[in-house]
């Protein structure tokens, strides 16, 4: 009896000594994945102007499909596109590196569309949007990703075709009406109908403007693809070893605890349940019921 019992508190001292390691490896290698808030902050300055400025690019290819003969046939594609890079990058020489920044940019003929700098000598903060021409994309994206230390980046590319084909859609359509409407002004009527048909035309005409603006975007000459670049003053902090294994057993140490503590309220919590079964006979009549 007496080896049984040391069996099982040994067993349940190894399992509790097993989830205090795992506990710590895991925030050990949580601390290594954890960005800077100020990646954090330029990726929240990119939502807010990102609604603001949009650029759009397309892609001209041929497809093949079979026909019910097995015969194929070439159909001719043109894809709308919108391609984002996003690069987040921190530099201790902040001038030499804005210098090498603009330089790059003149030199793949990109323009800046949005430029924001922020922060005093020391902890400055550079955020451009940048429209680039598609076929050079991928050349400035790699140049730039070359300038200080890049903290973070990624690619994201959007197929945009179906939209685009609503709006030449919508547009097609409100023409239509707005030769209707006019038509019917030539037929006369009452004052208030003409004024009527007049607001009405007015306010189709507002739409197509609107919708000439969106369509604007996706013509050959303002065809772009954008980089969201971000500039960021200061050194690099390093995180030693020991800070991180202090961290990591200050934090382990408080979930563990808590773990415990709610482990052993729940245990209570059903051995008195299970006392209480037994002293009212639940289970001896539980039992009977079977048998019967």
């Amino acid at each position: 009896m007496k080896r049984t019992l040391k069996k099982k508190l040994k067993k349940g001292v190894f399992y509790l000594i097993l989830l205090f390691i795992i506990l710590f490896v895991f925030r050990i290698f949580y601390g290594y994945t954890e960005y800077p808030n100020a990646i954090a902050q330029s990726n929240t300055f990119f939502e807010e102007i990102g609604s603001s400025r949009v650029n759009y690019a397309s892609k001209k290819y041929k497809m093949k499909s079979n026909n019910t003969n097995n015969s194929q046939n070439v159909i001719n594609v043109d894809q709308k596109y919108e391609k984002i890079a996003t690069v987040n990058t921190k530099s201790s020489e902040f001038e030499k590196e804005k210098g090498l920044l603009d330089k790059e940019i003149k030199r793949q003929e990109a323009i800046i569309q949005f430029e924001q700098n922020s922060g005093n000598k020391g902890n400055r903060r550079l955020q451009l949007l940048i429209g680039v021409q598609p076929e050079k994309f991928d050349s400035l994206y790699v140049s730039l990703s070359k300038i200080g230390k890049v903290q973070s980046k990624e690619i994201t590319k959007k197929d945009k075709t179906n939209e685009y084909k609503q709006l030449n859609a919508k547009k097609e359509s409100l023409l239509k009406i707005r030769i209707s409407l006019i038509e019917l002004k030539s037929k006369g009527g009452k004052i208030q109908e003409y004024i009527d048909l007049e607001n009405r035309i007015l306010s189709i005409e507002e739409e197509l403007q609107g919708l000439g603006v969106q369509l604007g975007n996706y013509d050959e000459e303002n065809e772009f693809c954008t980089i969201k670049f971000s500039l960021i003053e200061g050194v690099e902090n390093k995180i030693g070893l020991m800070h991180r294994i202090k961290v990591a057993l200050d934090w382990t140490i408080s979930t563990y605890m808590q773990l415990i503590i709610i482990l052993f309220f729940i245990t209570g919590f059903v051995y008195l349940a299970l006392l209480i079964l037994d002293k009212l006979n639940l289970f001896k009549s539980i039992i009977k019921n079977l048998n019967s």
